[in-house]
């Protein structure tokens, strides 16, 4: 190998950590966020307990109700509608799950390391 320099010695040494670095991130990323379902559980349960809206909706539809009658489809459909009206909890709940998501798919999609 050619003769290093000090200075491309340092460059090289910075750029391997912060690969090795990038790559223990996502790894540890990916597994928390596939094996451990809690956490996906502590923000539903934070909605539960938090927003009025999600407690006036009838998540299973009784089959005596009228047709003109609907449930809504998506209980998060109906947060992002109404947004104003949520609680501090909800909007940064939403807000922390939707900037993940935005993030995840403009990095992801550019060759940048995200999981």
């Amino acid at each position: 190998m050619w003769p290093l320099d000090p200075s491309q010695k340092e460059v090289l040494r910075f750029a391997v950590s912060c690969r090795i670095l990038t790559l223990t991130l996502q790894v540890l990323t990916r597994f928390l966020g596939s094996s451990t379902p809690i956490v996906y559980w502590f923000p539903a349960h934070l909605l539960q307990n938090q927003e009025p809206l999600l407690r006036s909706v009838n998540m299973v539809p009784e089959e005596n109700t009228p047709p003109e009658i609907k449930a809504p489809r998506n209980c998060i459909l109906k947060l992002l509608y109404n947004w104003k009206a949520c609680s501090p909890v909800t909007r940064c709940i939403l807000g922390y799950f939707l900037t993940y998501w935005l993030l995840g798919l403009l990095l992801h999609c550019n060759f940048l390391p995200w999981t």
